[in-house]
């Protein structure tokens, strides 16, 4: 496997690309055309294009860009989509090129790539090649979070035309939708030798820096060999709520030191019953489940000065 620097070269040389766009997500459907366009505009060598209309496609899609080797894979999409490359793309020589197209684009906001198309498509042909950490839950790697609770049902229930219209507001809208018939869980979580236990609506497990488009913390993000677990308010829905608010405020000013953040590389989640949970937005099994982080197991063109741990 070639180092970063010289991936990084032969993106800057060759320009060997191939693009994937998922057109179910936000923005897909109306800039796949411009992503295309934008890409050859800066002098890329397109191997294949691909524009997925439904998604059952995605992962052939994807499969077929890889298959074709090329140095850069850009991949325009939501949170679900860029999470998919991500696993498909892990400990491969083929760096991800982050094409922002979705509804709060969590990783792409974690590893600083910008969310206009022009600026990204910018960064693609003039970044840098880093390795960033994976999550993996049970057998399923991720790149933002691990949800058990409200957000996975919100996931499944979210109508996708509202999402187009609103953005990142579908979430909170499903979820007060739902919130009044919830019932909060009692989660455990096991990390080596120490238990913490919450009653809570919602748990989530990052390995990213950010949820629904807002920093969790100020010092968490996608290259420092842990994960972070917490819970969003207690069993009262009034609680979760003002929480949510709380965390949209000043997630930037938190660190992984203040309560109730547990950050570590490795844990066991379990429930008083079985949970469903979502990873990046897809339904992904139910609780108990065994989440650890993978350390360095995925390439990205990233802005020039990123921080390469």
């Amino acid at each position: 496997m070639r180092t970063k620097q010289q991936l990084t070269a032969d993106i800057h040389g060759g320009r060997r690309a191939a693009l994937v766009v998922n057109a179910h997500s936000r923005r897909g459907g109306k800039l796949y055309r411009d992503a295309r366009n934008q890409l050859l505009a800066a002098g890329f060598t397109s191997l294949g294009d691909f524009g997925v209309d439904r998604p059952g496609e995605l992962e052939s899609s994807l499969s077929e860009a890889i298959a074709l080797r090329p140095d850069l894979l850009a991949v325009g999409g939501g949170d679900g989509t860029i999470s998919t490359a991500a696993r498909m793309l892990a400990h491969q020589d083929i760096a991800l090129g982050l094409l922002p197209l979705g509804t709060t684009n969590n990783f792409a906001r974690t590893v600083g790539v910008p969310l206009d198309l022009s600026a990204a498509v910018d960064t693609l042909a003039n970044g840098i090649v880093v390795d960033v950490d994976l999550g993996r839950a049970g057998d399923q790697l991720f790149t933002n979070h691990v949800g058990v609770g409200l957000s996975a049902d919100v996931m499944i229930k979210a109508p996708p035309r509202l999402k187009r219209l609103t953005g990142r507001l579908a979430y909170p809208l499903t979820a007060l939708a739902l919130l009044a018939r919830h019932r909060p869980l009692r989660a455990v979580v096991r990390a080596g030798s120490r238990q913490h236990e919450f009653r809570t609506h919602q748990l989530y497990v990052a390995n990213g820096g950010f949820h629904a488009g807002r920093p969790i913390t100020g010092d968490a993000d996608a290259d420092d060999r842990l994960l972070v677990a917490y819970p969003v308010g207690g069993s009262n829905r009034r609680g979760l709520l003002r929480e949510t608010a709380r965390n949209a405020a000043t997630g930037h000013r938190r660190t992984l030191r203040e309560e109730p953040f547990i950050a570590v590389g490795e844990l066991r989640l379990e429930t008083d019953r079985p949970a469903r949970v979502e990873v990046d937005g897809e339904p992904c099994g139910q609780t108990p489940i065994r989440i650890e982080v993978i350390g360095n197991a995925l390439r990205i063109m990233a802005p020039p000065g990123t921080v390469d741990r």
